[in-house]
């Protein structure tokens, strides 16, 4: 079984037992979160899709971690006007454990 779930402005592809990294949630590690916007929910053949979201399902997950992902170089430069700036970013994430699809 698997679920496509939105979270953070993107969808993601789910099954029981996946470890993915969404958009920063606010949870400490070990703490339960649910994904209440679930836009279709696949079983052998048997498919749900939602209009935009499957009415009664959700997806249960525990958080793993939280974190930085690695550094993003942003470099911007006007040529023959002396013009350069260097910037980094590092995104926030957090990593979850997809336990359950509720459907």
């Amino acid at each position: 079984m698997y679920a496509i779930i939105a979270t953070g402005g993107k969808q993601y592809k789910v099954a029981e037992g996946d470890v993915i990294r969404v958009e920063k949630l606010g949870a400490n590690a070990g703490e339960t979160v649910t994904f209440d916007q679930v836009l279709v929910v696949g079983n052998d053949g048997d498919l749900k899709i939602g209009t935009p979201v499957v009415d009664g399902a959700s997806v249960s997950a525990s958080v793993v971690k939280e974190g930085k992902a690695k550094k993003v170089i942003v470099y911007k430069y006007k040529p023959k006007k002396s013009y350069h700036k260097k910037n980094g970013h590092r995104q926030l994430f957090t990593e979850v454990k997809i336990e359950k699809i509720n459907a």
